[in-house]
C-alpha cells in the first residue's frame, strides 16, 4: 500500500437497493460498475471514466444491506475508508481513546485487512491496510477528477474533541478556519495536503456523520440528473470559496449524498 497512514482511500455506499443505486449513480456521476467478485456478497466496484484516456478508475464500492445487516441497524449510507499501516494496533488505539468497535479487524481475500468502529463521537468510519502497491485516487489529491471524491466534510457535535482524536490516530492538523456566523468555525484539515474540514453539527441534521464530495463536470446539469433519476436535493446549489457550487442530496434508497462541481456561466446583471 503505497498511500500513507491517515490518507482517505476508498469510499463505499451502503444500500437497501444495490440496482436502483447503481443506475441512480451511473446517470449521475457517469460511473462504471463491475462485480467485485467477492463470493457470497453483492458488492460492485463503482469506477470512474478518465476523459482524457478513457480508462477507468475505481473509486468506491457499493454494497447491498442484507437482512442481517439491516437488522443490527444498517441503514443507507456513504463510508469512508482511512489507509493505516497497521489495522489492528489502529482499531485498539481508537477503541482505548473512545471508539466504538463495530466490526474487528477482517481480511478482504486480495483485497487487505478492514476494520469498523465509530469515533468517540459516534460517526462511523473504516480503517484499511491495503494489499496493492498502487496509490489510490479516490479521493483526488492530485488534481481535480470527474467522478471521484474532492472533499471529505465531518460534522461533528464536537469538534475540539474530533480534532484531538483524528489527529492523534492519523497525524491530521487543523490548517486555519473560516468563520461560518451562528453555524461556528469550519476548520480546514491537512494531511500533505488540505482534504477536507470539519465543523459543528446543524440542528437540522438528523446524526452527525462525514460527507463525501464527488466531483462533477456541471452542477447546475447534475442537479437536472438527480431529479431526473429520482434522487432530491435538499441544499443547494451553494456556492463556495473558488467560484465552485456545491449540493446535498437524498438519492432514491434515501442515502445522503454531496456532490461539487463548476456552474453555468452567469447572465450579465
Amino acid at each position: 500500500m503505497s498511500n500513507k497512514h491517515g490518507d482517505f482511500i476508498w469510499y463505499e455506499l451502503l444500500t437497501s437497493d444495490a440496482d436502483r443505486a447503481q443506475r441512480f449513480y451511473s446517470d449521475v456521476l457517469g460511473w462504471q460498475v463491475e462485480d467485485s467478485g467477492q463470493p457470497g456478497m453483492d458488492y460492485r466496484i463503482l469506477m470512474a471514466p478518465d476523459a482524457q484516456t478513457g480508462a477507468a478508475i475505481a473509486v468506491g464500492g457499493l454494497m447491498q444491506i442484507t437482512d442481517e445487516m439491516a437488522s443490527g441497524g444498517a441503514r443507507p449510507v456513504w463510508l469512508g475508508y482511512i489507509a493505516v499501516d497497521d489495522v489492528d494496533a489502529s482499531l485498539a488505539k481508537a477503541v482505548a481513546a473512545g471508539s466504538t468497535e463495530l466490526m474487528p479487524a477482517t481480511d478482504i481475500p486480495n483485497v487487505g485487512r478492514i476494520a469498523f468502529f465509530t469515533d468517540p463521537q459516534g460517526v462511523p468510519i473504516y480503517i484499511m491496510r491495503g494489499l496493492s502497491d498502487e496509490p489510490s485516487l479516490a479521493f483526488a489529491f492530485d488534481k481535480p477528477r470527474v467522478g471521484h471524491c474532492a472533499w471529505n466534510e465531518l460534522s461533528t457535535p464536537d469538534p475540539a474533541a474530533a480534532l484531538q482524536f483524528y489527529s492523534a490516530q492519523f497525524g491530521w492538523a487543523k490548517d486555519g478556519e473560516m468563520d461560518m456566523g451562528e453555524m461556528g468555525a469550519y476548520e480546514f484539515l491537512r494531511h500533505g495536503g488540505v482534504f477536507g474540514a470539519m465543523m459543528p453539527k446543524p440542528a437540522d441534521m438528523p446524526v452527525a456523520l462525514w460527507s463525501y464530495y464527488f466531483r462533477v463536470a456541471n452542477i447546475d446539469e447534475a442537479v437536472d440528473t438527480v431529479a431526473a433519476a429520482g434522487g432530491q436535493v435538499v441544499f443547494g446549489p451553494s456556492e463556495i470559496p473558488g467560484g465552485e457550487f456545491i449540493i446535498h442530496g437524498i438519492d432514491p434508497t434515501g442515502a445522503m449524498f454531496a456532490l461539487v462541481g463548476v456552474g453555468n456561466p452567469r447572465e450579465p446583471a
